[in-house]
């Protein structure tokens, strides 16, 4: 099935664009090619060789084909699908998620050990563990007063999915989520990245009808950074000269500043006038390489910052459009040899989910329209 094909495309493109951009994040496009002699053109060593000791927030072991909390927390949300076999909300995230991630051990390969993945899942993630689990919020506010961030956003690849073909309904689900995790443009870009992700299920989309569909459905500070980016990457059809482009064309939208591991004073706080770097970045770069799954992750690892989060988007939307064959065995196999993660099976779950709310979706449309033709005093015609 093209559906089944896609979806593993969506999932194995966007684990493999996480594992090499881990090596690169939070540092600028020159400390990269300084430190690697040249572009990152495949798996890296980590940037930092005494990872074990980096600070302050490490250390993790990133680079050499390790997958990172992007990926762990997609292939949560894939289990919760499996789990729960229908679209999720808000309260799916209190009753199923939080539980997986602090009840349930895991390889993490950053850690190099199994683990909770409460203990790898950075400090905007744990957030929903203090607010639902110990704080019992409502789970539609929960992700009020958080740390605005692309951490709901960089696992919503699943939501995509589940609404193939349907980037209305995508962005609905997505923003519905991360309801529990997000609040202002970090959860519009949750909704907006599942809209990008289904946007490319339709048969015959391209870049540019997958950046047409996120932009009929973003609002606000995200709407104007995607139009912005996307105006930016018209310009050009190089990677490597898409960097500093794409760069300037976000910043009057990013509130992190130049100073990547040193965010402003004001950075990551509520505004309707802001975004979240990664997703218009990405998107960005799928624009300027005409969806060509490698050259697009590549830049992204190479622009830095948020690699890792920059390369998982764009690697999920590139393989969507283009399936599974457009990701390199050559990248896939020793990240997931790396990681000790199989990566086909979680794109093969959520098609298998799919399947079934589309027929849920079915029926539920079908008695919908029963009874409003009721109502008209016809049959459903």
């Amino acid at each position: 099935m093209e559906l089944r094909d896609k979806a593993i495309g969506t999932l194995v493109g966007s684990a493999v664009g996480d594992a090499l951009g881990g090596a690169t994040e939070g540092w600028t496009p020159e400390q990269i090619r300084e430190r690697y002699d040249g572009y990152v053109t495949g798996i890296v060593p980590p940037f930092n060789a005494d990872w074990r000791h980096a600070r302050p927030i490490a250390p993790y072991h990133k680079g050499d084909g390790h997958i990172t909390d992007d990926t762990l927390m997609t292939h949560a949300l894939v289990d919760v699908y499996a789990k729960h076999r229908d679209h999720l909300d808000a309260y799916a995230v209190a009753d199923h998620l939080v539980p997986l991630l602090i009840g349930e051990r895991r390889w993490v390969p950053e850690l190099e050990a199994e683990a909770l993945l409460l203990q790898r899942i950075f400090l905007a993630e744990k957030w929903l563990v203090a607010r639902l689990h110990y704080g019992h919020v409502d789970p539609r506010e929960a992700g009020v007063g958080n740390i605005v961030n692309c951490g709901a956003a960089m696992y919503m690849a699943p939501v995509g999915v589940v609404n193939a073909g349907d980037p209305v309904a995508a962005y609905a689900e997505g923003i519905e989520v991360a309801s529990a995790h997000q609040s202002s443009y970090g959860k519009e870009a949750a909704g907006v990245f599942a809209a990008a992700v289904a946007a490319a299920f339709v048969p015959g989309a391209t870049p540019a009808s997958v950046v047409e569909a996120a932009l009929g459905v973003a609002r606000d500070g995200t709407r104007a950074a995607v139009a912005a980016v996307a105006d930016a990457a018209a310009g050009v059809t190089d990677w490597r000269a898409a960097i500093p482009v794409l760069r300037e064309a976000i910043t009057p939208f990013d509130t992190v500043g130049e100073e990547y591991r040193q965010p402003a004073m004001d950075a990551r706080r509520p505004s309707r006038t802001k975004a979240i770097e990664e997703l218009p970045v990405a998107l960005g770069f799928v624009l300027a390489t005409g969806g060509a799954y490698e050259e697009a992750v590549l830049g992204a690892v190479n622009y830095g910052r948020d690699a890792d989060s920059i390369a998982s988007m764009a690697g999920a939307i590139c393989g969507a459009l283009g399936g599974a064959r457009v990701v390199p065995d050559t990248w896939a196999e020793p990240i997931a040899e790396a990681s000790r993660t199989p990566l086909v099976p979680a794109g093969e779950t959520i098609a298998e989910v799919a399947v079934e709310v589309f027929a849920l979706d079915s029926e539920r449309a079908r008695q919908r329209e029963q009874r409003r033709a009721d109502l008209l005093g016809g049959a459903v015609r």
